[in-house]
């Protein structure tokens, strides 16, 4: 494993520089700026610069009115300009004005016609899912028609219900290694796990195998030293760095890679929650016992992860080099019923479809017993806090766990905020008093689940890449399940009463930060 850089732990001016917050300090200070000349030096000219600033106000917000999207951003952009008509003007045209992100929609798109032909939906799967429940048949037609994400058997599946779990398969999966290994991560941290999958990603080098890596530029602010992809590089792994961050040039941290993929040999697929990072094995316990999901695939499913991964590892190349055909899946002939039915799926901000949403807005809408729900985060938009609420009142069970000890405290401010609402319309919530709770888990009815990547807040819904398996019918729901029965008889059931004697000052940040959330 590399020595620990100094850089591994950014300051704070560090991070200032590279995050929202320091675009909008920029723009706080020409505001100023603007505030100064004009009292001083350009009063005579005073009425003609804020006559300028209040028509491009307007101009802006007739735009943002007349935008498609979720009206909770629309909301939230029409108030920062109204409130601070230079800031809010000035950072809605640097967000939506760059273009980096269009190029880089315009490639994925290309991408995506590229892998069509290896991601087709099976006339016979279709029909099968068709006869054994239309409900589940009408979703896995929306997402391979719509967005190319076909359904599978002949996959088998392991849920892992904690990241250790998940750590040890990996390595005993990775270390099976003979063709190809390709890892999709968010987050990335030197620590005792990255240092072992790493060392098994070097030593398959030296064999031989073909070894490519991707993380979120995010960690280059909070986790690793901004040229670590050079690193890797000198180990012989292919690297790329989705996003690099750039101080003040671009807003790419709105549109983070939250992808969990592993895939090895087209064989063996990874993905949930888990990041790699000792705190997602409960080697570094900042937030007491973490609580997370993963889950494996062996089989026919695994080539559309395959496929996902080599489209964003594409999206930035000059050459249409890759030959598809490399990495594909074996075939099985024989149908394993058991193994039911898996769709994995992935989101983009840039595809005009909330996939994950609608995942779980089919879950919640097709329910007969239960919907039983693990999330870390809860900031809803108003679509889900309606589904939420008119589904408890229709007699179906849902509860949801969240952490105890939340790793974003502002966060947590806001997720309490909606908890009256739920629980006076009979939804139950339960916080996990161990620690935190970072898995992402729908289960409903014992037969139907989702696990992923997505997060039940603005960020993973709207504006980061994400991914998710769906899975019907498959023997490993009832331990999704069981885990879940497992996991509430660690959690504290809330109450209305512990809801209303919330500090005043909980009270007012999570009410005021509300505001803000589909930002955030």
């Amino acid at each position: 494993m590399p020595q620990k850089s100094k850089n591994t732990q950014k300051s704070g001016l560090w991070r200032i520089l590279f995050s929202r917050t320091g675009i909008i300090f920029v723009m706080i200070i020409i505001q100023l700026t603007i505030l100064f000349f004009s009292t001083y030096y350009l009063e005579r000219y005073m009425t003609y610069i804020y006559g300028a600033i209040t028509i491009l106000g307007i101009i802006v917000l007739v735009y943002i009115i007349n935008s498609g999207g979720n009206p909770a951003f629309q909301m939230t952009w029409m108030l920062l300009v109204l409130a601070f008509p230079v800031i809010g003007t000035l950072f809605y045209l640097f967000v939506k004005t760059q273009p980096g992100f269009r190029e880089m929609k315009r490639k994925l798109a290309e991408k995506k016609i590229e892998t069509d032909i290896y991601m087709q939906q099976e006339d016979e799967v279709k029909e099968a899912i068709w006869a054994s429940k239309s409900s589940n048949a009408l979703l896995a037609h929306y997402l391979s028609n719509s967005l190319g994400f076909p359904t599978y058997r002949n996959t088998q599946l392991t849920y892992f219900p904690l990241g250790e779990d998940n750590w040890e398969s990996m390595l005993e999966e990775l270390s099976k290694a003979k063709r190809y290994i390709f890892m999709e991560y968010f987050i990335v941290k030197e620590g005792k796990m990255w240092g072992s999958i790493l060392k098994i990603l070097r030593k398959k080098v030296r064999e031989g195998v073909e070894v490519r890596f991707m993380y979120d530029g995010m960690n280059s602010i909070s986790s690793l030293p901004y040229s670590y992809y050079k690193v890797l590089k000198r180990y012989g792994i292919k690297c790329k760095v989705i996003n690099k961050m750039r101080p003040f040039l671009t807003t790419t941290q709105n549109n983070r890679d939250h992808r969990k993929i592993c895939v090895i040999d087209g064989k063996v697929g990874y993905t949930g929650g888990i990041n790699l990072a000792d705190e997602y094995v409960n080697l570094d316990r900042r937030f007491g016992h973490w609580k997370d999901t993963a889950i494996m695939l062996k089989g026919e499913a695994v080539q559309s992860l395959t496929m996902m991964f080599l489209q964003m590892w594409n999206v930035d190349e000059r050459e249409d080099s890759e030959d598809y055909q490399n990495y594909l899946t074996p075939k099985i002939k024989h149908i394993y019923r058991q193994f039911g039915y898996v769709i994995p799926y992935a989101d983009s901000p840039f595809d005009d479809e909330n996939v994950g949403e609608e995942v779980y807005f089919h879950i919640l809408n097709h329910a007969k017993k239960y919907v039983h729900i693990m999330t870390p985060y809860l900031i809803l938009d108003n679509e889900m806090r309606t589904t939420l609420t008119r589904v408890a009142k229709s007699g179906i069970e849902v509860i949801i766990i969240m952490p105890h000890i939340p790793d974003k405290w502002y966060a947590f401010c806001v997720a309490k905020t909606y908890y009256a609402e739920l629980i006076s319309s009979g939804v139950q919530i339960y916080e996990y008093t161990p620690g935190f709770v970072h898995a992402k888990v729908f289960v409903s009815d014992d037969d139907t689940a989702t696990v992923g990547t997505i997060n039940l807040d603005y960020r993973s819904l709207y504006l980061h890449f994400e991914n998710g398996v769906f899975i019907y019918g498959n023997s490993e729901v009832p331990k999704i399940e069981e885990d879940f029965q497992k996991t509430i008889k660690l959690s504290h059931k809330v109450t209305l009463s512990e809801i209303a004697n919330r500090s005043l000052l909980t009270k007012i940040v999570g009410k005021v930060m509300r505001i803000i959330a589909p930002l955030m």
